[in-house]
């Protein structure tokens, strides 16, 4: 009886179909290569943080006089996904500072929170003395000079003549010294030790009186008050001279 030949199918056959199984099993496989160029990961895109940050710290530096500068950088974005409601923050006491960091943070749909760093620089006015300034003088604008600087790293110099003219001066200042808001008191607060006028009100009647404070203070702070007969009353200022107490 005569047998029929099988036909061999080549060994390479086999192995090519196996070589192409995988790669079409391998290209649905989420985290593959093609999968990422599509964006299959759904990462958040970092230019919409640094556009959001860049936006916030704009309307921030605004108060300030003079030109802005800001340089935010760009976010490294590993795990965080596609936001759809970003808050974005300032981290810390929440001040502009030369080198800030600006807090990201996604509501939704998955919550995270990232921080972003920032180079700020904002180059405007502020005063200096014209000459040298002893303690206790009160201030007149032939006082003053305007120079301009990074007004972010000089931190507490003044560029608002409303709080520097008319102030007085708490220590001495060299010319050509900033004038800082630490080294000016406002002419109508009240130094401790100081006597006042006292004023308590009620309802119906308005008592004067007289005391000693306790402790300095500018208009509408609370302070204390030590009356002739060694009472301690508490207190508002409202000027100078004189201290409101609610009865």
């Amino acid at each position: 009886m005569a047998c029929r030949a099988r036909r061999r199918t080549p060994a390479g056959h086999w192995l090519a179909l196996g070589a192409a199984t995988l790669t079409l099993g391998l290209g649905l496989l989420p985290g593959s290569a093609s999968a990422q160029a599509s964006g299959g990961h759904g990462l958040q895109d970092p230019a919409t943080i640094v556009a959001q940050v860049q936006t916030l710290l704009e309307e921030r530096a605004a108060s300030y006089p003079g030109a802005v500068s800001i340089s935010v950088d760009t976010p490294r974005i590993s795990n965080q996904a596609a936001c759809s409601q970003l808050d974005v923050f300032l981290a810390g006491s929440g001040g502009l500072r030369s080198r800030t960091s600006v807090g990201v943070r996604c509501l939704a749909p998955q919550p995270w929170t990232l921080y972003v760093q920032a180079s700020i620089q904002i180059i405007g006015p502020y005063y200096v003395a014209s000459h040298a300034l002893n303690r206790g003088v009160v201030i007149g604008q032939d006082d003053l000079d305007l120079r301009d600087g990074d007004l972010l790293r000089l931190r507490r110099v003044i560029s608002d003549p409303a709080q520097v003219v008319g102030w007085i001066t708490t220590r001495y200042i060299n010319a050509g010294g900033a004038i800082e808001s630490n080294a000016l008191r406002d002419p109508n607060a009240i130094q401790r030790g100081q006597q006042v006028r006292t004023v308590a009100r009620g309802a119906g009647f308005v008592v004067s009186g007289e005391g000693q404070a306790m402790e300095s203070g500018n208009p509408g702070t609370q302070i204390q008050v030590r009356t002739p007969n060694g009472q301690i009353i508490s207190g508002t200022v409202m000027d100078a001279y004189t201290v409101q107490v609610m009865m």
